[in-house]
């Protein structure tokens, strides 16, 4: 989703596209450019296997335990995450910051990650949904990274069901 390079070296990769491509790179594709853009890179590229996806799932909760947030969709897969959090007094990128902190924490005290690896992006992708059946829709997407990305379902006990919030009250 970005739309200018941070660092001019990676563009002799290919010129930048934002948004999806009308045709999606194989994963074949996807691993050549990795290994070919590994050496351009500040820091190592690290992949989430499940004791990875453990402790970031475990952090995750314990944010949401401690900020009171309320999450529909979590998924962590194996280089990147969604989850989808009720709206709230903080701001979308604030929420953003406190999960990427507390997960990265947790990745490095279990010597997961080097202590100097920043584990994730500066870019996050923050959507308000303002409908029941968009909240759902980005729920069933959420969801369904799971078998795209073929590891195996996530049952954080942190993910409740979505019930319409805000507009339950107004629809019965």
């Amino acid at each position: 989703m970005s739309r200018y390079l941070r660092k001019g070296e990676l563009g002799e990769f290919g010129p930048i596209h934002f948004g999806r491509k009308p045709r999606q790179p194989s994963p074949g594709e996807i691993r050549d450019f990795y290994r070919q853009a590994e050496g351009a890179l500040h820091s190592e590229t690290i992949w989430f296997d499940a004791p990875e996806r453990r402790a970031i799932g475990t952090a995750l909760g314990r944010v949401m335990r401690e900020s009171r947030l309320t999450c529909y969709a979590c998924a962590v897969l194996r280089d990147h995450a969604h989850l989808v959090v009720r709206r709230h007094r903080l701001e979308g990128h604030a929420i953003l910051r406190l999960l990427k902190d507390a997960s990265r924490e947790a990745l490095r005290a279990k010597g997961l990650v080097a202590p100097s690896h920043p584990v994730w992006s500066e870019d996050v992708y923050v959507a308000y949904k303002n409908s029941p059946q968009a909240v759902r829709a980005v729920v069933d997407y959420v969801r369904g990274n799971f078998v795209k990305h073929r590891i195996p379902a996530q049952d954080w006990g942190f993910v409740v069901a979505y019930d319409d919030w805000p507009f339950r009250k107004r629809l019965r």
